[in-house]
């Protein structure tokens, strides 16, 4: 789905508890599940950036989904304050390959 994103940043404890870090991939949404995992892509340049749900909001009409300042930042510039964004959900199923090492086994290593 499309819609529109801003980002905030604030030092209170978020609805799951956490306490706020605007450095953290994190967003908040009325309602999508805490711990929900989305990619947020920016349309006009097709930047993209993983993201978890640890929050609720934004509570502006208008706004689908409030990015950490960090989040935002990775596919917009902060000034830009509004973006038009694409929400996809992550396949829980399927995890986020971050880094593979290869290791070897045996006396052979």
């Amino acid at each position: 789905s499309t819609c529109i994103a801003s980002w905030y940043e604030t030092g209170r404890v978020t609805a799951t508890g956490e306490r706020y870090d605007p450095r953290l991939l994190t967003a908040a949404s009325r309602t999508l599940p805490f711990g929900t995992r989305l990619v947020v892509t920016e349309m006009s340049t097709n930047r993209s950036v993983v993201v978890r749900v640890n929050d609720r909001g934004p509570y502006v009409d208008g706004r689908c989904i409030d990015l950490s300042r960090q989040a935002f930042s990775l596919i917009a510039p902060t000034g830009a304050g509004l973006i038009a964004v694409r929400l996809e959900m992550l396949n829980e199923q399927a995890p986020v390959l971050v880094h593979q090492t290869q290791v070897a086994e045996g006396p052979d290593r």
